[in-house]
């Protein structure tokens, strides 16, 4: 017996019985279902049940918030008190991609290819961090960085950095992977073609403005046509495009050649035909497109800085809700890639605190023992970087505690776009996000922090006081 018969049975009967429910499974924290109509879902009676901690519609899937560890167990019992058989995430994906217009699908696309390998940008992001610490001048002693001044700790921050850069120097291959992956290729033919676009052979992308200025560009002539020898270090768009048109050809062929002679053509045909086309058209292309992009955004929040900060800041925990911060992420490794650090990473990770504030503030504010309880664990989650509880599970129920986290989260963005804080990398968002920081931006950043600690949970609490006295 699971214990969570009865919560089960009331959670079926919230969102429309049995009949309603297509397909069913679960992530870390949250069951997701494939709903008939979610018209039919008593929001209010649903998550009055002592297990739910929150739901939200997104991408055509209907997610309910319960938490880690317990939803296996309330999976586990849905599964017993219906007909439905056990679902993977990559079924329900499929069944919820049926539902989404044009837009919504770029957006689950990318979000399924930028996903998978965030754990690897995350980490490196963190050993920047450490390596930020360790090589910072007037950190720790004025015009010199920790290294100069104890020198046997220089190797450990080369090594590190090293560790660190090697998840940014060959990004290309680990989207390859990722992308091939989902556009139903081989993922090991995804890091081949990856890799090949950042081959030491290649001019570093880096070098490139320098070596076009000095006109030194290395150049392949292919019976007449001159095509620029250069690689995509740090570049997003011409990995993605290539990698769609990789899985496509292979796919293509794999119908079209006999079984027996599919390992000897297939891979070969698809790897040499994609790379021709990728130097040639794709690269060239995109690579224009991708570094006129990034110096639009550039430019924008380089022109007006307060209104750039205000409204991104402001505009991202509404952007999640949607699923459209996932397309950001590309911007991000690109703005790192081009430029060297992302002036927009910091507002997320402001924004995370942001809304652990405000959940933090309901504690404060409300009498509901089981408020009480669900609000202080996930703002604790939300300040080290998950915010999907605080979120949907207490601040969008009280939109008033949101509307808080929003205002804290775009007057910090405001102020640390003015004072020009960067990223140097992608990290934890929430409190841990000041590690990834470049040092010489922490001061703006700390009191972009305490913004978001303070004006978020005020508020909550001035908010909820005026409402009980009215």
């Amino acid at each position: 017996m699971s214990g969570y018969q009865d919560q089960v049975r009331r959670i079926i009967e919230s969102i429309g019985g049995e009949d309603n429910i297509q397909k069913a499974t679960h992530c870390v924290t949250r069951l997701r279902l494939i709903l008939k109509d979610e018209g039919k879902v008593n929001q209010e009676q649903l998550e009055s049940i002592d297990v739910v901690k929150g739901s939200f519609s997104t991408n055509g899937q209907f997610q309910i918030v319960i938490g880690q560890g317990t939803v296996e167990k309330v999976y586990n019992e849905l599964l017993a008190q219906t007909n439905l058989e056990r679902a993977s995430k990559e079924d329900v994906k499929e069944e919820a991609a049926k539902k989404l217009n044009v837009l919504q699908r770029l957006i689950k696309t990318l979000a399924d290819i930028f996903i998978p390998i965030l754990p690897a940008i995350v980490t490196a992001g963190l050993l920047m961090g450490i390596n930020n610490v360790l090589t910072a001048p007037d950190l720790f002693y004025e015009g010199k960085a920790l290294i100069d001044v104890h020198t046997q700790w220089k190797d450990f921050a080369g090594i590190i950095n090293l560790i660190a850069n090697t998840a940014f120097v060959f990004l290309p291959g680990i989207i390859g992977w990722s992308a091939v992956h989902k556009f139903g290729g081989s993922p090991l033919l995804g890091i081949v073609l990856g890799l090949m676009l950042v081959h030491p052979d290649l001019l570093n992308a880096w070098a490139y403005g320098a070596a076009q200025q000095e006109g030194t560009i290395p150049t392949w002539n292919l019976f007449g046509l001159e095509i620029e020898k250069v690689g995509y270090q740090g570049q997003v768009l011409p990995i993605l495009i290539a990698s769609y048109v990789l899985a496509k050809l292979e796919i293509f062929l794999k119908k079209r050649i006999p079984d027996a002679f599919q390992m000897l053509l297939v891979a070969p045909i698809a790897l040499l035909l994609t790379g021709f086309v990728s130097f040639i058209v794709i690269g060239p292309i995109t690579f224009t497109i991708g570094n006129a992009l990034t110096n639009g955004v550039v430019s924008i929040f380089e022109a007006a800085p307060v209104i750039g900060g205000l409204i991104y800041g402001g505009l991202y925990a509404p952007l999640v809700i949607t699923g459209m911060h996932h397309t950001f992420l590309a911007v991000d490794l690109q703005l790192i890639g081009t430029t060297g650090g992302t002036f927009l990473w910091p507002m997320l990770a402001l924004s995370n605190i942001a809304q652990g504030s405000a959940a933090l503030g309901m504690m404060f504010a409300t009498k509901d023992e089981k408020l009480k309880g669900l609000s202080l664990t996930s703002a604790i989650s939300a300040y080290l970087g998950i915010t999907e509880p605080a979120m949907f599970g207490v601040n969008l129920r009280y939109r008033y505690a949101f509307l808080s986290a929003i205002t804290g989260s775009a007057i910090a963005g405001m102020f640390i776009t003015m004072n020009g804080v960067r990223a140097a990398s992608i990290g934890v968002g929430g409190l841990p996000g000041i590690i990834s920081i470049f040092p010489e931006h922490w001061g703006a950043f700390f009191i972009g922090m305490i913004i978001v600690l303070v004006v978020p949970f005020a508020a909550t609490i001035l908010i909820a006081k005026m409402k009980r006295n009215n």
